[in-house]
């Protein structure tokens, strides 16, 4: 199927050089980790003791670790990890944090105790919290997830918030009650359509920030438990080779900045497509 030249136009004319940069740098990472397990024989487990350490090379593209583990094995399967508690955290917060934020801009009461909540979890420092709520119910993947759900969850709800009241009382939005559209389908159809820019900003942040959160935890050792592979217990486990095999550290660490510095451009890309007020910032 061939694109005409027109639509191509008015495509780039709609986005920016920030999202296309890092809407390609996150697929490329996509793709690596999904095609990269079908093209080789890859085994982020699998011990030789007479190939530790080992340099980059051919056979070892990213060397081996002081188990003689593919490094490279163990930086796809990482991958899968990192993205998949990111993802899983960033969805959860989503759907609760559009339900909650839509409740509280309706409903006085309802504000008064969910704005509470909320402020409470942003008392603490992040990643503080995360490490007291992994300390109390153990290391594990679906423990990650749940801290960087009750981290990120309240920016989402007052984001959302925000935009409920300030179109509840637009003139469009009363004309569509004057002529009797019910509450919910106010909501649905007028009122949160025009909040899922700065939604999807806030989003595509905070996905970035749990891929953070999810390096720093296993770094601690509050992540996923060895010796699955993650980026951040790799980092952890690649100190004492600095000096020796600096392969090892900044393999992972490579990983989690491309990760993080595309989600981040996409995060910018948006916020200046979806702002008017942002129109002028847009790269033609």
């Amino acid at each position: 199927m061939i694109i005409s030249m027109p639509f191509l136009s008015i495509w780039f004319r709609r986005t920016n050089a920030m999202l296309i940069t890092g809407s390609f740098m996150l697929l490329l990472l996509l793709a690596g980790s999904i095609i990269a397990p079908l093209l080789f024989a890859l085994d982020p487990l699998a011990i030789d003791a007479t190939r530790k350490l080992e340099a980059p090379s051919a056979t070892y593209l990213l060397g081996t670790d002081e188990f003689g583990r593919d490094t490279f094995a163990r930086i796809v399967y990482g991958a899968h990890v990192s993205l998949r508690v990111a993802f899983a955290a960033t969805a959860l917060t989503a759907v609760v944090g559009i339900i909650l934020g839509t409740v509280s801009g309706q409903s006085r009461l309802a504000d008064a105790i969910i704005g509470r909540i909320s402020d409470s979890l942003l008392v603490f420092p992040g990643f503080v919290l995360a490490i007291m709520i992994l300390a109390a119910i153990g290391p594990a993947e679906i423990n990650v997830v749940l801290a960087v759900f009750l981290l990120y969850v309240p920016r989402v709800i007052r984001t959302v918030r925000a935009s409920v009241i300030e179109f509840i009382t637009a003139d469009f939005v009363q004309a569509a009650r004057s002529v009797g559209i019910g509450n919910f389908r106010l909501l649905a159809v007028h009122v949160l359509p025009n909040a899922t820019g700065p939604v999807m900003v806030q989003l595509s942040f905070g996905f970035a920030w749990a891929i953070l959160v999810e390096a720093g935890l296993s770094f601690l050792g509050l992540g996923l438990p060895p010796p699955s592979p993650s980026w951040g217990n790799m980092i952890s486990d690649a100190r004492e080779f600095i000096r020796t095999a600096p392969w090892l550290m900044f393999a992972p660490g490579a990983m989690i900045s491309l990760a993080v510095l595309s989600l981040n451009l996409i995060g910018d890309g948006l916020r200046d497509m979806l702002d008017p007020r942002l129109q002028n910032k847009i790269n033609l």
